[in-house]
């Protein structure tokens, strides 16, 4: 007689027991899925378009690899290195006038100085910039340009971006982008010249194109990182602010953490894009 009642109270149990854990795992699911929600705020809040960035990054990519690439490929095959060389001396040659201009509008005055005598001297014994004479006589190259000048007036950068066929950039990078084509000559000849130098700039970065799809499990995030540090480096001169709240500057281990001023970890060195272009 007590059997069927002993039955029924453990079949009640089991229920219970059964409810209890399914509870558990919905409501430790909905735990972990906000803290993973949370973190990734965190770390996209440069990045609120990730969504649209992450199609037109992998869209970039394909055109990359079946369009620009075998017509770089082709371009490195039937051109001598001393020619790629020196056409990467005409064009950086020519991007030594932007240089001097936002010297200027950065009142470096003394660098401005210094870049113009590069570019005068490149360009003059140096047959047109085509060889680079002012660098082994000290005049070395800087890199300047209008979004770091407008950096240096306190606009901020604004999200990060990519544009189709243009690649990565800023809010602050678009109008940087505009000023400085508008200042350099190389935007005013034709067509074939322009592409001799995107060809050329193509050619000079598959070392690091290489690297990044081999080296990094998240292609798209490590380029993301590296270009903001790249050009936080940049608008800095190289120069982090040091954080006075001593425990921000302190990893978990007690030792000091390497931060840039926004609060990001400075991984410059491991992630800086790495100029591969002839010289």
């Amino acid at each position: 007689m007590n059997k069927p009642y002993s039955s029924n109270r453990n079949a009640k149990s089991q229920n219970i027991i059964l409810g209890m854990l399914i509870a558990s795992t919905i409501f430790l699911s909905g735990c972990a899925t906000n803290s993973v929600t949370e973190q990734q705020q965190v770390i996209n809040k440069d990045d609120p378009y990730e969504h649209f960035n992450r199609k037109m990054y992998f869209f970039n990519d394909r055109v990359d690899n079946y369009v620009a690439k075998p017509i770089s490929d082709g371009y490195k095959w039937v051109t001598p290195q001393f020619v790629q060389t020196g056409v990467y001396n005409f064009f950086s040659n020519l991007k030594d006038i932007n240089v001097v201009v936002n010297d200027v509008l950065q009142a470096k005055f003394a660098q401005s100085a210094h870049d113009t005598g590069r570019l005068a001297l490149n360009t003059t014994m140096g047959l047109g910039g085509f060889v680079d004479v002012a660098t082994p006589v000290g005049l070395e190259k800087n890199e300047e340009d209008f979004d770091q000048t407008l950096a240096v007036w306190g606009v901020p950068k604004g999200s990060f971006l990519v544009i189709p066929l243009l690649g990565p950039t800023t809010i602050r990078g678009i109008p940087g982008a505009i000023f400085d084509t508008a200042a350099n000559p190389s935007s005013y000849v034709g067509m074939p010249v322009q592409l001799i130098s995107l060809l050329n700039t193509r050619a000079n970065a598959e070392g690091s194109l290489k690297f990044i799809n081999e080296a990094s499990l998240d292609p798209y995030v490590f380029t993301r990182e590296a270009f903001l540090q790249w050009r936080h480096n940049l608008a800095t001169d190289g120069k982090f602010e040091v954080s006075l709240d001593f425990d921000d500057e302190l990893n978990d281990d007690g030792e000091p953490a390497d931060k840039s001023p926004d609060g990001t970890t400075n991984n410059l060195k491991l992630l800086a894009p790495q100029n591969t272009e002839a010289k």
